[in-house]
């Protein structure tokens, strides 16, 4: 099939690439010029294990490239829209300045064939419930046969490449009309064909089902995260352990041991803004009762940042003013060079306004950072890091902080302080080495 891709952004990057590797013959389109000049090289803009052999192979095949002119994507027979939603500043809900303009873009160049079946438009950006309505009536204004999908993406930082070519489940949104909707699954079955013959499960809804389930299932996530970093207060408050508290609930099957890591909390392009904006569109409807409870799933996850900063002021005696911290991680998880609405960032910058002495080291976001926030000195290695520091700090679990050797390192610093942001060091093995252990929740055990 012929597709286009708007927005060349993470999801529609990876999602371009990805149905090339599906067989298709794709076009990304993105206004960023700097953006698409690194695509069309084959090179990512971005840090995603598998993505870069994946976008190299397919543009040297032909059957991927990038573009900034909208009539590349005329004979497209289907348009997925991957732009983003931003929050809007200063406020909860999300910016749709971009899908907007993603439609406006289609419906201008979009051609459809004389006699033939319509152009689909598949929407995969997450969006306020409502959108695809309105994006439908805009469609049937347009003079064009253009029918439309909600198509949301479930894909996770670090495993995009597997989540899309492998889907745990696809769901399509599909309008009220039988026949249009018929013509519309029809197509989309064409897309999916490799996963869908490989058994992925699918989902058949309407506009605003499809659009609730992404919401829906990232704000379940993150009050999932948000309970056990309660928890860990909790734990705190009593000397009780969270990660065994974890393990504990976790055996039963309906609880489930997944995003039960308590820790500095949720961060990225999509939990946090997700559930604002969901919170703002239930106001919206009149009925922002039913979302109450995320404003303080929001609210435990900015405290545990602030518990961090607690804690490192712990460690050195109360001032951090004139004090070393090296800060091991600086993305929002591992596997990405992902910095928004990074926790580990946010906590260094609360550091460095206190007037702490920060040596942070990344394995993917080290230059970025040094472009984006250059008061924040980042080092080249954790050994340079470390050295004469007066707190270390994880603050993601990259694999290679949770599989540092405390005993070699325990030299190094001016004072062995250890704050283990994410859980996920042996406090035995660190205490055992000669260092003073902090977690989110848990200390030293003899259990």
């Amino acid at each position: 099939m012929r597709i286009s891709v708007i927005g060349c952004g993470y999801l529609g990057a990876v999602h371009a690439a990805c149905m090339a590797e599906l067989g298709h013959d794709v076009v990304g389109l993105d206004v960023d010029e700097a953006k698409v000049a690194l695509l069309a090289q084959g090179k990512p803009s971005f840090h995603e294990p598998d993505f870069p052999a994946l976008l190299a192979r397919h543009v040297r095949s032909g059957r991927l490239r990038f573009t900034t002119d909208p009539a590349e994507i005329r004979d497209a027979e289907i348009h997925f829209i991957g732009v983003g939603t931003p929050q809007l500043k200063g406020r909860l809900g999300a910016d749709m300045t971009y899908v907007r303009a993603a439609v406006a873009t289609i419906i201008e160049h979009a051609e459809v064939a004389p006699g033939g079946r319509p152009v689909l438009v598949a929407g995969k950006s997450t969006v306020p419930v409502g959108t695809a309505q309105e994006i439908e009536q805009a469609l049937a204004s347009s003079g064009k046969d253009l029918l439309l999908a909600w198509n949301p993406e479930f894909l996770r930082e670090g495993y995009a490449v597997a989540d899309t070519l492998h889907p745990d489940r696809l769901v399509y949104g599909l309008p009220d009309d039988l026949a249009r909707g018929a013509v519309a699954k029809e197509i989309l079955d064409e897309c999916y064909a490799v996963p869908l013959g490989e058994g992925t499960p699918l989902v058949v809804a309407n506009y605003p089902t499809a659009e609730l389930v992404k919401v829906a299932a990232n704000s379940f996530l993150a009050t999932k995260i948000s309970f056990i970093n309660a928890m860990a207060e909790l734990c705190d408050a009593t000397g009780g352990d969270v990660t065994r508290l974890a393990e504990a609930i976790g055996y039963d099957d309906r609880i489930g041991k997944k995003f039960l890591q308590a820790g500095i909390g949720f961060g990225g392009g999509c939990l946090p803004k997700d559930i604002r904006a969901f919170m703002a569109r239930a106001g919206e409807l009149g009925v922002d009762e039913a979302l109450t409870f995320l404003r303080e799933v929001d609210a435990i996850n900015r405290r545990r940042r602030d518990h961090a900063v607690s804690l490192a002021e712990e460690a050195v005696g109360g001032r951090l003013a004139g004090k070393k911290v090296a800060v091991l991680g600086i993305t929002f998880k591992p596997d990405t060079d992902d910095l928004r609405d990074s926790p580990a960032l946010d906590i260094a910058g609360r550091l460095w306004s206190r007037g702490a002495e920060l040596a942070v080291v990344d394995p993917a976001a080290g230059d970025l950072l040094r472009e984006r926030q250059p008061e924040l000195n980042v080092s080249d290695t954790v050994e340079e890091a470390v050295r004469d520091a007066h707190v270390v700090m994880v603050l993601t679990q990259w694999r290679e902080f949770v599989e540092l050797d405390p005993a070699q390192l325990v030299h190094l610093p001016a004072a062995a302080n250890v704050i283990d942001g994410r859980n996920v060091l042996n406090p035995r093995r660190w205490s055992d080495a000669g260092w003073r252990y902090f977690g989110m929740g848990r200390g030293v055990s003899i259990w």
